[in-house]
């Protein structure tokens, strides 16, 4: 009898992921004309300092050049940029100090501070590595020039990347102005049709991961352009306006699919066509055309049409809706009051002071109370943020500590076996060590491989060319290569390697190429060893928490649901399914890391976050599923009954909480079948699941 074939451990299959994306030749452009230019004309004019510290800002903003709209693309890029500046400006300080072994305890408050801030978002996340890596940068490379000189060096190298995002860029669509935010909202539709067509078989639920990721995106493109907007005085203009209808006008066919897809039923393929005609409206600024016919052979499909009817309705309408007129498809004209920032720094819609669920809410009128910049500092490291956020909480304290402690013992061991060019060192456990950024030993092993590769190619270049100016040109063919090299770690190493040995040949350390090989190997060391230590890679405080408010914000929604007076405006419940969605993404994103580190191949030792998070998920659908019958008429449950199922959630989330409370959630509740209301029971169903497996946690 053959023996069944072993399936590989996810911590040794996850360095060969690769990821499939669309060539962004827009970005290849830009990255061509940073680095490479910027270093040469450092070296034509006799400056080579300068264009070493250009060319580093230019590769920094190009790590954060990703696919956009352009308001995106300026927070993406723009506020990494200041950090990156920052980093410069304290580490040519110490530089300048002769700080000396001083740099390990200011490295140390630098790093914990950098990986606190992992838990605040992707965007303030890699504002902290790039800040953590200039700091190193600044305090080890020997170049010329005053600190405040240098960190203005790498602001314009970022801002040159920035100036080139705003004039290069792929062909608009139709749209004018909105033309970005108008491909962002069609790939929504997209989406929602690819769901609708994976509808009944086993890509069903990674197809509404998509579509749930999709409404993120666009949520905060649009968020930002009002946000700018408002920053700027200017009015609202109706073409925004009516965008925003068509947005939510897709938030409500979103809804509606979801209860289709948790039928579990194929649908005719015109019903998937529909959402991609209002796709390619966007895109052309031509009507949507023929949409599907209506059918009632369920609650679910009933709900489908009736919001298919109202997108179309929105699509036929060439301005606005007043403010003062109400319809089904009508967006809110209220403004969060909440950290309007939020949405810009890659957190999603902006969340009130309390949590994710929380929606938005009209301002006082008469007056507001301003925001100040103070304030705003203050709600990025307090307490007062999402769930699970903070950076003074224990997800945020686990994630600095970590950092900190690589990082210091690093700079210690560089310090000690070569003191004139010890950056190297922590500057690539910078680039390692972060815990959102993947698996620790995935990273290592492609970060290690892709150095290598890196290297080789690098002094294949120095054979091959001659003359001053050939470190240029490999810079620019590293700048070409990185926004393609997005797609695996190891080739993103490859081409910061490239340019990074540049920067360093010109700055006047042409042996340094084989050096990094040796340092390189040292960094993994050290950040496999310190990195796995106990008390840092507790998947608990960096996933638990992330879990925690998935599974908090699921009960909100649960709980509007079952308790929501009949015929009410859906506004709210539509923006606590949202939330619920977005925490129960980012504690996948973080459930799926933990579950390919090298620790969880100790098995019974981990606990199966991605399951929970999974079970977390299917109480969503099976909540939207039933709030869509309840909309048609379906018998409403007790209050008892809508109680019991929230009580039997939140139980479960304070069991998670705590790592040291002991034993498992509290049981679900039994619920009896409610006629007329099925899915109900259902949702009892997801529930006793999950209290399986939040025990085994």
């Amino acid at each position: 009898m053959p023996r069944a074939q072993r399936a590989v451990p996810a911590w040794l299959a996850h360095p060969f992921r690769w990821q499939r994306l669309p060539v962004p030749w827009a970005a290849v452009a830009r990255g061509t004309l940073c680095a490479g230019p910027l270093l040469g004309a450092g070296i034509a004019t006799g400056h080579p300092a300068a264009g070493v510290l250009t060319g580093l800002g230019s590769m920094l903003a190009g790590v954060n050049d990703r696919p956009g709209t352009r308001r995106t693309g300026i927070v993406h890029i723009g506020l990494p940029a200041l950090a990156s500046a920052l980093g410069m400006l304290m580490g040519a300080s110490l530089q300048s100090a002769g700080a000396g072994w001083w740099v390990v305890p200011a490295l140390f408050a630098v790093g914990f501070v950098s990986g606190a801030g992992s838990v605040a978002g992707p965007v303030r996340s890699n504002a902290g590595m790039q800040m953590l890596a200039t700091t190193i940068l600044g305090a080890g490379m020997p170049l010329p020039g005053a600190p405040w000189m240098k960190a203005l060096y790498v602001l314009a190298g970022c801002l040159w990347l920035l100036l080139l995002r705003l004039v290069l860029r792929s062909p608009r669509p139709a749209g004018g102005p909105l033309s970005g935010e108008r491909a962002v909202v069609a790939t929504v539709f997209d989406a929602l049709a690819d769901a609708l067509g994976a509808a009944g078989g086993p890509g069903a639920e990674p197809a509404r991961r998509k579509v749930t990721a999709a409404l993120d995106r666009a949520d905060e493109a649009l968020r930002l352009r009002r946000l700018t907007g408002r920053l700027l005085h200017r009015r609202v203009r109706p073409e925004e306006l009516l965008l925003a209808e068509r947005f939510t006008a897709a938030t409500r066919l979103c809804e509606a699919s979801v209860a289709l897809l948790w039928e579990a039923r194929p649908l005719p393929s015109r019903v998937a066509e529909s959402p991609r005609r209002f796709a390619e409206a966007l895109r052309s600024g031509r009507p949507p055309g023929t949409l599907s016919a209506p059918e009632t052979s369920s609650a679910a499909r009933g709900a489908f049409d009736r919001a298919l009817l109202d997108a179309a309705v929105v699509f036929a309408r060439p301005q606005p809706l007043p403010p003062t007129e109400t319809s089904p498809a009508e967006p809110s004209r209220t403004e969060p009051t909440g950290p309007e920032l939020a949405p810009a720094l890659g957190t999603g819609a902006a969340p009130g002071p309390d949590g994710p669920a929380r929606p938005p809410r009209p301002a006082p009128p008469g007056r507001a109370a301003p925001v100040t910049a103070a304030r705003r500092a203050f709600r990025l490291i307090s307490g007062r943020t999402r769930p699970g956020r903070s950076m003074l909480g224990p997800a945020g304290r686990g994630y600095g500590l970590r950092v900190a402690v690589c990082i210091a013992a690093a700079t210690a061991v560089a310090l000690l076996l070569r003191a004139d060019h010890w950056y190297w060192l922590p500057a690539t456990v910078t680039f390692l060590v972060k815990p959102d950024l993947g698996p620790l030993f995935s990273r290592t092993v492609n970060r290690f491989a892709g150095t290598l590769a890196g290297v080789l190619l690098f002094a294949g270049a120095g054979l091959v060319l001659t003359g001053s100016w050939w470190p240029a040109l490999v810079a620019g063919a590293g700048g070409a290569l990185l926004p393609f090299a997005t797609r695996h770690f190891a080739l993103q190493t490859v081409a910061i390697t490239l340019m990074v040995l540049s920067f360093v040949y010109v700055s006047g350390a042409p042996q340094a190429a084989g050096e990094r090989i040796a340092d390189t190997s040292i960094a993994c060391g050290i950040v496999l060893v310190v990195g796995h230590l106990p008390q840092l890679a507790d998947p608990r405080r960096r996933v638990g928490q992330r879990v925690t408010a998935a599974l908090r914000a699921t009960e909100q929604f649960l709980r509007h649901v079952l308790e929501a007076a009949p015929g009410q405006d859906p506004t709210e419940r539509l923006a606590l399914r949202r939330a619920a969605y977005r925490a129960l993404g980012e504690a996948r994103a973080a459930a799926e890391s933990a579950a390919a580190e090298l620790l969880a191949a100790r098995g019974g030792r981990t606990p199966d976050w991605l399951t929970v998070v999974t079970a977390a998920e299917r109480i969503v659908d099976a909540a939207t599923a039933c709030a869509v019958r309840l909309d048609h008429g379906a018998r409403r449950p007790s209050t008892d009954e809508a109680e019991r199922l929230c009580r039997a959630l939140s139980a479960m989330a304070d069991a998670l909480e705590d790592p040291r409370r002991p034993g498992p959630a509290a049981p679900a509740p039994e619920l009896r079948p409610v006629p007329d209301c099925a899915t109900l029971t259902d949702v009892a169903a997801e529930l006793e699941r999950l209290r399986g497996y939040a025990g085994a946690a």
